[in-house]
């Protein structure tokens, strides 16, 4: 420990100017905006004893809205792989006319407030809306439902699945597809063994990042949801539900138990990201 303590204040093996100066403000910030709310989190549920987080363990409404945050994000993330490689297969090896226009608004759903964006789908998708209308006169109803929560789910992650496969598309030479169909391959064979299998690590990775979205989404989803408990309520607007309650130890023990979960997802996807990038470099 002192060696290790000693080679880092000395700037470890890096010749670059400034090293522990960069490195120390790194530390530091990083502990500052993440590692001390997230130790404010976990610690606060159990000031007022254990009492508060037991007793939300026995409540089913809690269980029922991450249950509804929770499948609802996997399965927006899940439709979101084929519509996002598609997407990005388009802006890469497509030459269509307003490709770049394209390109701009895919980051739209990044920029755009999640309230308007939520108000936006609500009022497409609502009985009476341009969408909603005709979908309702043949029996699909999509806002006030869970179908509108993975819709506005899908709109809000789609982003993280392009943009995460978009680099290793283009890194990915246009010669190896041309030369297995000179080889033969069908076209499947060439999508799957060719295209998607070096792209696997890239597709958990941001199925990952919109699972992640999802799961912490509020503004969007709230004014689509329809908001009813046991049926369409997420975990993040019953956090805000209890705070308005002053059931603050409630709200935080909510919050415990969404970011435990999400923190056991995520390293399981990374566990397996990991396990895939080296199948693929062992392949």
């Amino acid at each position: 420990m002192k060696r290790a303590f000693t080679l880092f204040w000395r700037g470890g093996y890096s010749a670059l100017p400034g090293y522990r100066f960069s490195l120390l403000f790194t530390v530091f910030w990083t502990g500052f905006f993440i590692i001390l709310p997230l130790c404010a989190l976990v610690i606060r549920p159990w000031q007022d004893g254990v009492g508060p987080v037991v007793a939300e363990l026995h409540d089913a409404r809690m269980f029922a809205a991450l249950w509804t945050s929770f499948s609802s994000a996997a399965v927006a993330a899940l439709l979101n792989v084929p519509l996002g490689l598609f997407l990005a297969w388009m802006l890469v090896r497509g030459d269509l006319p307003g490709r770049h226009i394209a390109n701009a608004l895919i980051d739209i759903p990044l920029a755009l407030p999640t309230a308007v964006s939520g108000i936006t789908l609500a009022t497409l998708y609502s009985p009476q809306g341009w969408l909603g209308f005709p979908l309702s006169k043949v029996g699909l109803s999509v806002a006030y439902t869970r179908s509108g929560i993975i819709l506005a789910l899908m709109f809000v992650g789609l982003p993280f699945m392009v943009r995460t496969v978009e680099p290793v598309l283009r890194s990915l030479p246009q010669e190896l597809e041309e030369a297995a169909k000179l080889l033969g391959a069908r076209p499947w064979q060439i999508i799957t063994r060719v295209i998607i299998a070096p792209l696997r690590p890239a597709l958990l990775t941001g199925f990952g990042l919109a699972f992640a979205r999802g799961v912490g989404e509020y503004g969007s989803v709230i004014f689509i949801a329809g908001n009813q408990p046991f049926k369409s309520e997420i975990a993040p607007l019953l956090i805000v539900v209890r705070l308005q309650e002053f059931d603050y130890p409630g709200a935080t023990a909510i919050a415990l138990i969404l970011l435990l979960a999400s923190l056991s997802v995520l390293v399981c996807l990374g566990v397996l990201r990991r396990r895939v990038s080296a199948w693929s470099v062992g392949a």
